[in-house]
């Protein structure tokens, strides 16, 4: 493992460790507001698989995955597909890289993202109800409600751009193997990125 996990995610992981989704297990209902003021349940999407992304556009390591287009591939390529993609932003208001709705709508099309939401989790709800610790962190969720796959976008815990051709991307791999009705070769690896930046009143 590298080096950078324990400075990056040791205060996320104190926090959240008794709080994580358990794969195996249905996954934690929520309703949240996209960046349109539109509330958005995990209800509403019974019987597709969804797929919730964690994003915080300051982030260096979401900026590899969006800068090289890899994270908007791998939305476009699962939505083609009749998955539903979530992007959740669980940065609290008073973190400097904080994005207003507006202002995350707004990066998200400059990003040309496909997701089918941008959802604005401020107080950090959702993302305490599934552990997420990083930017990005990623869950897969089948259309029975159940968390089949818990963890990082890929294999290379890197923000260098160039290692994404040498990765295993496996969110698409879960995607995948999960619309074939196949067991998932992965359900859980070690998320990397940036700590997500909790409010401390959530």
């Amino acid at each position: 493992m590298k080096t950078f996990f324990v400075p990056l995610l040791l205060a996320a992981a104190a926090t959240l460790a008794s709080a994580a989704a358990v794969v195996g297990q249905p996954a934690p209902a929520f309703t949240a507001v996209d960046t349109a003021g539109k509330a958005v349940s995990l209800a509403d999407y019974k019987g597709k698989h969804v797929v919730l992304e964690w994003v915080n556009p300051g982030c260096p390591f979401v900026q590899k995955h969006y800068g090289s287009a890899n994270m908007q591939a791998t939305q476009k390529a699962a939505v083609d597909k009749g998955v539903v993609w979530l992007t959740v932003n669980s940065t609290a208001p008073d973190a400097g890289d904080y994005k207003a709705p507006a202002e995350m709508a707004a990066w998200m099309r400059e990003q040309k993202a496909a997701a089918s939401a941008t959802l604005m989790d401020a107080d950090g709800k959702v993302g305490k109800a599934y552990g997420a610790r990083t930017t990005p962190h990623m869950y897969l969720i089948d259309p029975a409600g159940k968390l089949i796959y818990a963890g990082a976008i890929d294999s290379r815990a890197s923000a260098n751009p160039a290692h994404i051709k040498t990765s295993t991307n496996y969110v698409a791999q879960a995607v995948n193997e999960a619309l074939a009705g196949k067991p998932l070769s992965l359900s859980t690896t070690q998320s990397y990125g940036c700590s997500v930046k909790y409010s401390s009143g959530a």
